[in-house]
């Protein structure tokens, strides 16, 4: 005889709530709610200081890292908020009802006192910068490698900072405190809205990203580049549309009980939009280090096959292990994307930050 969703909902309630921990165990679990696994996504942060040349720039560097610590504190509370509200479905998936919330180890107030807290600090620490210098180029770090003939310095394409270039924008810490904000207001729709649109629902997890490294280039006073907004939210697009493609595979009956809007989706089309954008990613970045000139004079090229490398590798976890449903833990437990990505990182550092021009 099958089981109703009702039926399996009354099973689960039989397990949980938990008997909620006490005292330190409480903050503890806060911290785990706020899912730190999931902060390696805002290491998109760095891209525009990486990308810009001042890497190197002390100054740069510490807004960079300001900022990519407050939206781990923001995201943090967005996941909270989304534990929240999704207690009930929660209960109903493989794994997710072993999170602090859903299990009953984590207190509703506890929770709600660690997300109001972690919001605060997100737009405190936005608040930090404008009392930061903007440009570190009078006191740029030069880091010595081996050989001793060569060193990491602010990059030749490096854009020499005088004066914010946001100023007639209310200034870059504005700004950026505004794109905290935007972040914020985007997960709050997405899980109150927008999660129940198809399409609309991949758009917005992808439009997160693309806030997260404009964010990052605000925050550092640096250009925002057209080739940073068209790579991340296509490579966004790709992660969220094999997020969709895993959870309608493994969920299978129950995906629907889970998340509603995964009736609206089948595997041959995640599996033909996932075709699509996985293309136009390959041909974009290929096309930027052709093209932009933050690529090192097309030298930048030479990371073309980890990207694509690291894009496959991707797709046959997808594919044929079944994983995609989380991209930080692809990315934490697969040493192969580990290593495509060291590799990347030391290949397009030492382009940009060492090779002479």
């Amino acid at each position: 005889m099958t089981r109703t969703t009702a039926d399996r909902e009354r099973a689960l309630a039989t397990d949980f709530p938990l008997a909620p921990a006490s005292g330190l165990r409480q903050v503890a679990l806060v911290i785990q709610a706020m899912r730190p696994r999931e902060w390696s996504k805002n290491l998109l942060l760095f891209a525009g200081v990486f990308f810009a040349g001042h890497l190197f720039q002390p100054a740069a560097l510490l807004r960079a890292v300001i900022a990519a610590v407050a939206f781990c504190a923001a995201s943090g509370a967005i996941y909270i908020f989304n534990d929240l509200l999704d207690i009930r479905r929660d209960r109903l998936h493989p794994t997710k009802r072993l999170r602090p919330l859903a299990s009953g180890a984590l207190s509703k107030p506890a929770a709600i006192s660690g997300m109001i807290s972690a919001t605060l600090v997100a737009f405190a620490l936005a608040g930090m910068l404008a009392r930061l210098p903007l440009d570190g180029a009078a006191s740029a770090l030069a880091v010595r490698v081996w050989p001793p003939a060569l060193s990491l310095r602010p990059a030749a394409h490096a854009v020499h900072i005088t004066s914010d270039p946001y100023a007639g924008l209310g200034g870059s810490a504005a700004l950026f405190a505004l794109s905290v904000g935007a972040y914020i207001a985007l997960q709050l729709g997405y899980s109150l809205r927008f999660k129940h649109i198809v399409l609309v629902d991949v758009f917005a997890i992808a439009a997160g990203f693309v806030l997260r490294a404009l964010a990052g280039a605000v925050a550092v006073a640096v250009p925002i580049s057209p080739w940073l907004y068209l790579c991340t939210i296509l490579l966004s697009l790709f992660l969220g549309l094999s997020k969709r493609r895993q959870e309608v595979l493994t969920l299978e009956e129950g995906a629907v009980a889970h998340r509603a809007i995964l009736q609206e989706y089948s595997l041959p089309l995640l599996d033909q939009l996932i075709t699509i954008v996985t293309s136009a990613t390959i041909i974009a970045y290929s096309l930027y280090t052709f093209q932009s000139e933050t690529a090192g004079d097309r030298r930048l090229m030479v990371t073309i096959p980890f990207a694509i490398y690291g894009i496959f590798r991707y797709l046959y976890l997808v594919q044929q292990k079944r994983m995609g449903g989380n991209p930080a833990e692809v990315l934490l437990r697969d040493r192969h994307i580990q290593m495509t990505v060291a590799g990347w990182v030391a290949i397009a550092l030492f382009v940009l930050y060492v090779v002479p021009r």
